[in-house]
């Protein structure tokens, strides 16, 4: 008995432990990007399958002695050939899809081994049910659930923390020794117990199901995994592709699991029930935008969410079990089902939508099978009983709810002019048109994140916008190098608007991973052809690009390559900052945007900088001007010359690095996301401009409310953060909505930022002036705006200089400036 719960406790443990760690090997050979996990989840998916396929099969058509040898047998083989680094097989990938390459490279590195584990919980199962009848083997299902947990809970808290790639796959094999000790044990037990005449026949099934409950058996694992997937996709790309973003989903949906599984009292319909529809209630108004969110409600909203409705599909489930003679049937269908799920997200949905739409799908495919479940039924001799009323009124919810999703999935289409998705995400061109037409321009929005936007006027559409205006950090490092055969890269095209930049004789390098980000930015924006550089877009991951090239002997060379909101991991590792360096002539400098909701980057990539004796400064730029498409932004920037940040853009502008105080330093081997994750954003988050702000357009007040409440939360974290107490008493001042306004308090905290900043910030001197104006000192504000309006022309910040003479004007007529509603 003991040997048979440590098969199944080990097995269940070994397969979900390696599910992480075969992502972080897979992660840097395929850009990062969030739809490397999906693709993992596919095959883990469909291995299980397989796994229970083989236990079914032997089970039914194989004495328990052949079953031994031939589980055995195969556990000698995956030893024999295992290696666990799926880079060994890498360089000998065929030029496919990356998400056949992905599948190919884990069945080369750790598929026999998967396959095996994969098949013990029904096959072990199955044995003890024969030597041990009088004990439910659903016992051992609910010990191999338990398993699962504690390994996808202890990876990013414990392993992933304390140890690197290499010592975690030596721990993994220490561990799939004990396993095959505990084999070895439970097929003597099983071998010794087989003299029986009895225990040697294989039973005879018991009666077959219905075929609607085997067709339910299919449908709702499908559904749970569906929305596992689903909802995953969504955090990894709107946070981060990190292990503990993996994790969390996948613990509640094991959670569910063992829940469920324990026994019919966990579950309970009704309440369950009820819980359903108020979860698919908050997903509709999530998904639609009327309700926003930060990163830690954002978190919380999906994985509880998911974990009800992976509740009521495996409550469900459970409540459909067959006889224990038909136990590997029930398992077989039950995992072909969670297959079916992760194939639609993986394969499926990319092909057929051109948006993250499965979550959609999921959630109504959810609340349409449980009402099926609880739909009332005729019984024998009666006619069909009159419609229930709770039940009526979900299915009308229901369709409210399809109208609501599909509102808001077609919310922008006037104004779309191209929307793309493939594996590396969901690319939407927006055009926006304003009254006044100087104002109209093209948007380029990658997932929810702006990664381009460009006037339409001719006179404004050389200009940089968004993180990359000439009062960013990459701006200002722009206008720092001297002139003249400039050599810049730049990782991570968009919308190619830092080819504004290009001088003639300049040569610009982008690195790009997505071929469609490249056809965008040259069909709907005209950065690239107009720039005054010669400029050459790279298609492929940029680290393994710069590894594979000679030097480049860049001037400068800037990391710009997010994934919707999301940072490739791989490009922040001593080994990535390596190859940067020699690219970089002597004197050349390295940018790093690290402008992002959800991890705080800064002391991490100190540290890196650090090694390789380069001198970092911070430049934050906390414009918010949609009207002129700018955005808040923070870079790094790095060189080996402490005189690069006395240049005059930087001067007065540039702080001093944040250094980390604990921790390892990163490697390709070793990095800690879960310690720098920032569950309260510190800065604005990253959005997109004019589409973010229409998404919502009944709902202004509430958007700006919760800007303010976050800055809040900032300036009570870090009292003497200039971006946040300028970016706050911006939004006081100017606020559209009177009752969110505050003149005395903006005063207060914008006066604070200036003599933080030794009043040599240009935007925090026109906010000071907005401050002023709010509380009637018209005077003063038109005095400070001449400061700001002057330091903008000594710093030659076009925009800001055009903003704040517009501002004078609304002064001198003793007006306050506030947003456009």
């Amino acid at each position: 008995m003991a040997a048979y719960g440590l098969a199944a406790f080990t097995s269940a443990f070994l397969l979900f432990q390696i599910q992480p760690l075969m992502g972080r090997y897979l992660l840097p050979l395929f850009g990062g990007v969030p739809a490397v996990w999906t693709a993992c989840l596919l095959f883990f998916q469909l291995v299980l399958l397989a796994g229970y396929g083989y236990a079914h099969l032997s089970v039914r058509w194989l004495k328990p002695r052949v079953q031994v040898l031939l589980h055995l047998g195969l556990l000698a083989v995956a030893l024999a050939t295992l290696r666990i680094n799926p880079n060994a097989f890498s360089k000998a990938l065929p030029g496919t899809q990356p998400i056949l390459q992905i599948l190919l490279l884990l069945s080369l590195s750790i598929g026999l081994p998967y396959f095996v584990l994969a098949a013990t919980a029904p096959l072990v199962q199955s044995w003890m049910r024969r030597t041990h009848a009088g004990i439910s083997p659903f016992r051992l299902y609910a010990l191999s659930n338990v398993a699962s947990l504690l390994a996808l809970a202890s990876y990013p808290t414990f392993f992933e923390n304390h140890f690197s790639r290499p010592v975690q796959a030596g721990l993994w094999l220490a561990g799939l020794w004990i396993y095959t000790f505990a084999c070895l044990g439970a097929g003597i037990f099983v071998w010794k117990t087989a003299k029986s005449r009895d225990l040697e026949q294989t039973p005879r099934p018991a009666a077959k199901p219905p075929a609607r409950n085997r067709l339910l058996w299919l449908l709702l694992p499908a559904c749970a995994s569906l929305l596992l997937l689903a909802v995953t996709n969504i955090l990894c790309q709107d946070i981060a592709a990190i292990p503990f973003l993996w994790v969390l989903p996948l613990t509640v949906y094991l959670l569910s699991f063992i829940i469920c599984f324990a026994g019919e009292r966990f579950y309970d319909r009704r309440i369950f029930g009820l819980g359903l529809f108020a979860v698919l209630a908050v997903f509709g108004t999530v998904l639609s935008g009327i309700l926003l969110v930060s990163t830690a409600p954002q978190v919380a909203i999906y994985v509880a969410g998911l974990f009800v409705c992976c509740m009521v599909c495996h409550g469900e489930v459970y409540r459909l079990r067959p006889d224990p003679a038909n136990l590997t049937g029930f398992y077989l269908r039950v995992t072909a089902g969670g297959a079916i799920g992760a194939v639609f997200v993986a394969v499926v949905a990319p092909l057929i939508f051109k948006d993250y739409f499965e979550l959609h799908w999921g959630i109504i495919l959810c609340g349409m099978l449980f009402l099926v479940l609880c739909a009332p039924q005729r019984k024998p001799g009666r006619a069909l009983p009159p419609l229930n009323l709770s039940w009526a009124v979900g299915c009308l919810f229901l369709i409210g709810l399809s109208l609501l999703l599909w509102h808001a999935a077609h919310l922008h289409d006037q104004i779309r002019l191209a929307r793309t998705r493939n594996f590396y995400g969901v690319l939407n061109v927006f055009r926006h048109d304003f009254d006044d037409p100087k104002f109209n321009l093209v948007e380029l929005v990658h997932g929810r994140v702006a990664h381009g936007v460009q006037f339409l006027d001719p006179s404004r559409a050389s200009r940089p916008t968004l993180y990359y205006a000439p009062s960013s950090g990459i701006g200002r490092a722009l206008t720092a190098l001297p002139g003249g055969h400039r050599r810049i890269g730049i990782v991570g095209l968009g919308a190619g608007t830092l080819a504004a930049y290009g001088q003639t004789g300049d040569q610009i390098v982008f690195y790009e991973i997505n071929p469609e980000v490249e056809l965008i930015a040259r069909n709907h924006f005209s950065y690239l052809r107009n720039s005054a550089a010669k400029v050459t877009v790279v298609l492929g991951d940029a680290r393994l690009a710069l590894e594979r090239e000679p030097r480049q002997n860049f001037d400068l060379l800037a990391l710009d390559a997010f994934n919707s909101d999301s940072i490739p991991m791989h490009l922040l590792t001593r080994e990535a900052f390596g190859i940067y360096q020699r690219h970089l002539t002597a004197n050349g400098v390295l940018a790093v945007n690290i402008s992002n909701r959800s991890l705080d980057l800064e002391p991490v990539i100190s540290r890196l900088a650090d090694t390789l004796g380069l001198q970092g400064v911070v430049v934050q730029q906390p414009e918010n001007n949609e009207l002129e498409g700018i955005l808040p932004s923070t870079w790094l920037l790095f060189a080996h010359n402490r005189e690069f940040a006395e240049t005059p853009p930087l001067r007065g502008v540039a702080r001093a690095l944040r250094s980390m105080t604990d921790g390892s330093l990163w490697t390709d081997d070793f990095s800690s996301m879960f310690s720098v994750f920032r569950w309260r954003e510190s800065s604005l988050p990253r959005s997109t401009t004019v589409a973010a702000r229409s998404a919502v357009p009944q709902r202004p007040k509430a958007k700006v409310a919760l800007a303010i409440l976050q800055l809040r939360q900032a300036v009570e974290r870090d009292p003497n953060s200039a971006p946040a107490l300028n970016n706050l008493a911006c939004l006081l001042a100017t606020a559209a909505d009177p009752q969110l306004r505050d003149g005395t308090e903006a005063v207060r905290l914008a006066e604070r930022a200036s003599a933080l900043t030794q009043n040599k910030n240009t935007s925090v001197l026109s906010t000071l002036a907005a401050a002023y104006a709010e509380t009637g000192r018209f005077d003063e504000a038109v005095a400070t705006a001449e400061k700001a309006r002057a330091l903008a022309a000594a710093n030659g910040e076009q925009q800001l200089l055009d903003g704040n003479k517009r501002m004078i004007e609304f002064y001198r007529r003793k007006e306050p400036f506030h947003q456009a509603q």
